[in-house]
């Protein structure tokens, strides 16, 4: 047989019938079959029972006056705000949250972007530096408590070491001092996130292409320079979604140390908004107040979401 005809009975040769399961599939749409689509409805009264619910539970009963739970809820309306807007200690707690999210967040996004790029660049015992810097994201807040309570008791590690070195009058009660309770907090906030956040900015800027940071070598370009001129825009994207969480981490859990630390004290020096809402909702029982303040801290935790992402958008996005 010639080449012409093999090609010619090749070309008259029918396709194989589609089976019908795939042929009913590209008629159905896929994906986008209703039958599929039912599967994504228990995750959906998922969010709505526990995401949604609370949500809507917390604006209810910022407006009731209610103890507990084996008490009987009365409506006061916007009683609870009028009382929370006028009370010296919410603004206490506003400033020191305010404070505390000033300082953690600017100091610990630089930080941990220099030491993620130092690891990046895999010096000798990188791997071991890893482990270190990730360690005190592991340690529990309990554990946490404990190590602190006694590095800044007054007989602590802190006065210790200060003695040692002649510095006796630096040595103090750092907990139980007004002026040094919530630095004392703050300073803890970054022992645990620094490094944390540091290996997750290494595993981030492992991807980014090396030609591209040869190039800048050859052009001439620093150690210090490349990291911010070109790791730093390249990563962006990352940088802003990791500055988002450890403001909401930073902003929203405080009230665990606080707690075991310092109790808000000495006076109401150390009093966050996350610990005003544990300390009026389970040891003054005013649920209505406590709930007003977490309306505040959602209203405060979202406006700060939409700045930075406004501040750190990456170039195409300012493009687009």
């Amino acid at each position: 047989m010639s080449s012409t005809s093999t090609l010619t009975s090749t070309r008259a040769a029918p396709e194989p019938a589609l089976p019908a399961a795939r042929r009913r599939g590209r008629r159905g749409g896929g994906l986008n079959t209703p039958r599929l689509l039912w599967l994504t409805v228990p995750s959906l009264v998922w969010f709505a029972v526990f995401s949604v619910g609370p949500l809507v539970a917390m604006f209810v009963i910022s407006t009731l006056r209610w103890k507990g739970l084996i008490y009987d809820p009365s409506y006061v309306g916007t009683d609870n705000i009028r009382h929370v807007f006028s009370d010296p200690v919410f603004h206490d707690a506003l400033r020191n949250s305010a404070v505390q999210v000033a300082v953690v967040i600017p100091v610990m996004i630089p930080l941990a972007f220099m030491l993620g790029y130092h690891l990046s660049t895999r010096p000798r015992g990188y791997r071991l530096l890893s482990v270190l810097y990730f360690s005190p994201g592991l340690i529990s807040i309990s554990i946490t408590g404990m190590i602190f309570y006694g590095v800044l008791s007054p007989n602590g590690g802190t006065n210790g070491l200060l003695n040692a070195a002649g510095l006796n009058s630096l040595a103090h009660s750092w907990l139980a001092d007004p002026s040094t309770a919530l630095p004392s907090l703050i300073a803890i906030d970054l022992w645990r996130g620094v490094g944390w956040t540091a290996v997750l900015f290494a595993s981030r800027l492992a991807g980014v292409p090396g030609d591209v940071i040869e190039a800048a070598r050859i052009d001439g370009a620093g150690r210090f320079r490349i990291m911010w001129q070109v790791a730093f825009p390249m990563v962006k994207d990352y940088v802003r979604t990791l500055t988002m969480l450890q403001f909401l981490w930073t902003l929203f859990t405080s009230a665990a140390l606080i707690l075991l630390l310092t109790k808000g004290g000495p006076g109401t020096s150390s009093t966050t908004l996350s610990y005003l809402v544990y300390e009026k909702a389970f040891s003054q029982s005013d649920l209505g107040y406590s709930q007003v303040v977490g309306v505040v801290l959602l209203l405060i935790g979202v406006v700060g979401m939409l700045l930075i992402r406004t501040l750190l958008r990456s170039p195409l996005e300012k493009i687009s």
